[in-house]
Parts: C-alpha cells; sequence; structure tokens
C-alpha cells in the first residue's frame, strides 16, 4: 500500500485546496481558517475533524501534527526587505510570516521540517511593492531550506474549467534534486464550456434560480443590459455604464465580492432569454468543485459568493500536487499522474 504523505494547509477557506491535494493522494491531518462561515461550508463539505477553526496567529504552533507537506494561499500584505518583519503594524501581522512559525515549530517540534510546500496567491504578487514581497518571500524560504520554483497559471488552460483565473503558485522542497526535478503541469486542451456548467435552461419561475434573475422593475440599468447581452454561449459583466461580454465564451475571475452588485457579477442570457446572475453553486463548479456537493443550508448567499470567490481552482491544485507528491516518491514525473482515490478518502460528501 502506498505511503500517504501528511498535509497540514493553511488559510484552508472552503477547502478546495485540501481536495486538490486529497485527490492527488495526500492525507491531510490539520487545516486552519479564521473565517467563520468559510469553517461551515468547509465541514458541510468534507470530514474535517482536523479543521482548526482559529486566527492563526494565536495558534500554538507546536500543537500542529507532523507535516510531510505545507500548503496555505496566504494574504498579501505589503513586505520590507529591511528586517523583514520590521514597520508591519497591521494587528493581523504578516500571514506569510505564520507560515514561516509553523515551518519553525515543525523542527522544534519533529526535529525535521515539511518535505514540501505549496503557496498560491493573486498574479501580482510578484510585482507587488515593485517586486519587494516576492524578494522577501523566496529569501524567507531560502533560509529555512527550500529551493523553490514558482509559476502563473491560468485556470482554463491549466484546469479544464472554463474561467479566466491567473494565479501564482509557488512550490519548494528541501532537497534541491526534487526541485530540480519538479516542474508544473502542462497546459491542457480547454474542453468544458460554460454550458457544461451553467444551467441555461433555468427558468425565472423555478424556485431554485427565481432569486437570482434580474428583473426590469428592479435593475435601473436593465433596458442596457438586454441590448447588450445577445449570446447564449458567454457570460456578461456590467461595467457602470455598458455591457461587458467575454469574448473568450469563458467565465471572468470570481471575485469575493461578486456577490455584492456592481461590476462584478457575472451574468447569463437564459434560453429563455431572461438575465440572471450566476449561482453560488455554478461558481463553485467553475472552480472545479465536485457537482455532486451540497450546500450549507441557511448559508447567505453573499457569504457563499465570497467562499467561491475566494477559492481556488481545484483540478490545477490537483495537477500541482499529483506533480509534488510522484517527486517525492522519487517517480518520474509523467504528463498529469492522477491518482485514484476510492470512498474512503478523507474528503467525502456528505
Amino acid at each position: 500500500m502506498t505511503v500517504k504523505y501528511k498535509l497540514g494547509s493553511m488559510f484552508a477557506g472552503i477547502g478546495g485546496t485540501c481536495l486538490g491535494f486529497q485527490q492527488a493522494g495526500a492525507e491531510i491531518v490539520w487545516a486552519n481558517e479564521v473565517d467563520r462561515n468559510a469553517s461551515i461550508t468547509y465541514r458541510h463539505f468534507w470530514k474535517g475533524e482536523y479543521l482548526q477553526e482559529a486566527d492563526v496567529t494565536e495558534v500554538d504552533k507546536t500543537t500542529v501534527p507532523q507535516l510531510d507537506i505545507l500548503i496555505g494561499g496566504f494574504p498579501c500584505q505589503a513586505f520590507s526587505i529591511a528586517g523583514y518583519r520590521k514597520g508591519f503594524e497591521d494587528e493581523r501581522g504578516n500571514m506569510f510570516f505564520q507560515i514561516l512559525d509553523v515551518i519553525d515549530a515543525q523542527e522544534k517540534m519533529y526535529g525535521t521540517k515539511p518535505k514540501a510546500i505549496m503557496l498560491e496567491n493573486v498574479k501580482n504578487l510578484q510585482n507587488h511593492d515593485k517586486g519587494n514581497t516576492f524578494k522577501v518571500i523566496k529569501k524567507c524560504l531560502e533560509e529555512k531550506g527550500y529551493t523553490i520554483k514558482a509559476k502563473v497559471l491560468n485556470s482554463m488552460e491549466y484546469g479544464n474549467v472554463p474561467q479566466n483565473r491567473e494565479r501564482i503558485y509557488i512550490v519548494g522542497f528541501l532537497e534541491n534534486k526534487l526541485t530540480a526535478k519538479f516542474d508544473f503541469p502542462a497546459p491542457i486542451p480547454l474542453t468544458n464550456t460554460l454550458n457544461t456548467v451553467i444551467n441555461r435552461n433555468s427558468s425565472i419561475n423555478d424556485e431554485k434560480y427565481k432569486a437570482f434573475y434580474y428583473l426590469p422593475e428592479k435593475v435601473s440599468f436593465y433596458n442596457e443590459l438586454q441590448e447588450g447581452m445577445t449570446s447564449h454561449d458567454t457570460v456578461y459583466q456590467w461595467r457602470r455604464v455598458y455591457v461587458r461580454e467575454n469574448k473568450n465564451n469563458v467565465c471572468p475571475t470570481l471575485t469575493a465580492n461578486m456577490g455584492t452588485g456592481g461590476h462584478n457579477v457575472p451574468l447569463i442570457l437564459d434560453n429563455e432569454n431572461n438575465i440572471r446572475k450566476l449561482t453560488p453553486k455554478e461558481c463553485l463548479l467553475l472552480q472545479g468543485f465536485p457537482e455532486e456537493l451540497t450546500l450549507p443550508q441557511g448559508m447567505a448567499n453573499s457569504h457563499l459568493y465570497k467562499q467561491a470567490g475566494n477559492s481556488v481552482t481545484v483540478p490545477v491544485i490537483r495537477r500541482i500536487a499529483n506533480n509534488i507528491i510522484e517527486v517525492l516518491r522519487g517517480n518520474e514525473l509523467t504528463d498529469d499522474v492522477i491518482v485514484q482515490e476510492g470512498n474512503d478518502g478523507q474528503l467525502t460528501f456528505v
């Protein structure tokens, strides 16, 4: 039986990164998330007894189980090259340094650090603060013994999901030779279209979708939407004074505030030529979450939209995780090695 690598997940959100690594064969032994509603959704989606709902700055890092792999999509705040931690007066602290604290605690408690790490962030991380942010991240990880590789991947090119979402992924190993062996996955064809995810047969009278439709008496710019939205194959957005059509027939990047209205809301034209926004479930499907999942009852749609926008594209994570684990196992990489999991996996549908 193949030994599973023990994984810890920081800033776990609703579990998209955890799911991708679990699908690749990792065993999740610890996850941390501060947001109460995201934690509720995480526990609803998955069997997550290991999820620790707490402010990571207040977590006793010495209580974290021994990890082989540490992952996290940390918030991006300003860094200072001089002194690393100097000048950070934000009460939240800088979340990246919490990752370093977990690494230090692992060495203190178990005499070794995680064998591999994977961090995820916005595409512009490399240019944040004139490049200083990324320089500090790289230097700090190197001082902990890791050599890293980083690459920006677009979900529609690397995850076969119809969403234009670019994110930077940072992968590091304690052994230089493993970093040298690691490669990010290659691009794959986009075969899943928007209409494999979006239900354009939805009806304005269907209770399941009724709340998501735009009505002329409630939307002041409805006439402009009606005039500008003509295709049943793409997604639109209202950009304050005009209708924006996505010419690539994919969804624009899902955002955390798309449920609050304004220009971030992805809109579609159904087969009856009525206008509605994407549902939270459709947003999760556009992040590569499984069709089988159900949403937690009583959770406000605004929270679900935020959770989908803050999450990751699961198939992209899985492909990166596959390559990390194959390198740790000493295997030669083939294109997109997939580990098949049975029903005894940790993250199971409720």
